[in-house]
């Protein structure tokens, strides 16, 4: 079972400055939570209980996020905002949070290696918390978990995206075992306009077995001097087994504008209303029975 979820965070966002300047992008709200929370939200949907985050400088509400804030708590308590905190205290109680600095910014695979300690010898999920993944029946690593429980290997999370649109993914090529299953033989990252093998884009979510750790200790420094998971991803497909998924469900991309403000408007409209509806049926059936009582 995969009880261990890794997020590396601890980039900068310099797509949304002047906003991350003080602020991590983590921490950007979608609606009324920030980015981070839905996916710990969607990790413990997936059964798992051990959230792993790596962060950076400045990065202090991240912590404070899933802890207790005591001088609110104590200002709030039995008003009706105090059901404000009711998700976000559930996630505190269903989880451990451990936390890591990486104390320089050397690509993706270079984050998931600083992760390693809080880790461990554990099969682990990794979540880019800027891709909100939204889908009501179940959560994108809800469905790779139950891939992996099948295969046994590192997963990857992808998307047809449009081919002028590849050279800013890793896009992988292979066999299709599937419509939406493939066994990975090749993957490239941010390639070229013109040279990607396929259309199908790496988003942010992954399933990985733990000797990927080596592979990334032995990864040499990519493009612009990164360390690029994708290349220790192909090594560990070129040796074993990685797959690669076409996931049920939508992705927006939060770290761009355009997809920041799809997604506030998506979870407005889907998500937030819905859930204020049921809690004022909630409330009118609370009545009634009290009336009847």
């Amino acid at each position: 079972m995969i009880k261990h979820c890794l997020f590396p965070a601890a980039g900068y966002g310099t797509r949304f400055l002047p906003a991350t300047k003080s602020m991590p992008k983590e921490m950007m709200p979608v609606v009324n939570k920030p980015l981070i929370e839905y996916g710990v939200e969607e990790a413990i949907q997936a059964g798992m209980n051990h959230m792993a985050i790596v962060t950076g400088r400045g990065k202090h509400t991240l912590m404070d996020h899933f802890d207790k804030n005591y001088e609110l708590e104590h200002q709030i308590s039995g008003s009706s905002k105090e059901s404000l905190l009711t998700d976000i205290r559930s996630l505190i109680d269903s989880a451990s949070y451990t936390y890591i600095r990486q104390r320089e910014m050397k690509g993706l695979g270079h984050a998931i290696l600083t992760g390693k300690e809080l880790i461990g010898d554990n099969p682990f999920a990794v979540v880019l918390a800027d891709d909100l993944c939204v889908n009501e029946e179940q959560g994108v690593l809800a469905q790779m978990v139950a891939l992996y429980n099948k295969f046994r290997c590192s997963i990857v999370a992808v998307e047809e995206v449009p081919e002028t649109e590849t050279h800013k993914y890793g896009v992988i090529a292979g066999e299709q075992l599937k419509d939406n299953l493939f066994r990975v033989d090749n993957m490239v990252e941010k390639p070229e306009s013109g040279t990607a093998p396929s259309n199908l884009a790496i988003i942010g979510r992954y399933i990985l077995t733990p000797d990927i750790f080596e592979h990334i200790e032995n990864t040499e420094p990519g493009k612009g001097g990164e360390i690029q998971i994708t290349d220790a991803l192909l090594k560990q497909a070129q040796q074993g087994c990685v797959m690669a998924y076409k996931f049920k469900g939508k992705r927006f991309d939060c770290g761009s504008v355009e997809g920041y403000m799809e997604a506030t408007n998506y979870c407005y409209h889907n998500l937030y209303l819905s859930s204020q509806a049921g809690d004022q049926s909630k409330v009118k059936q609370d009545s009634k029975a009290l009336s009847a009582a």
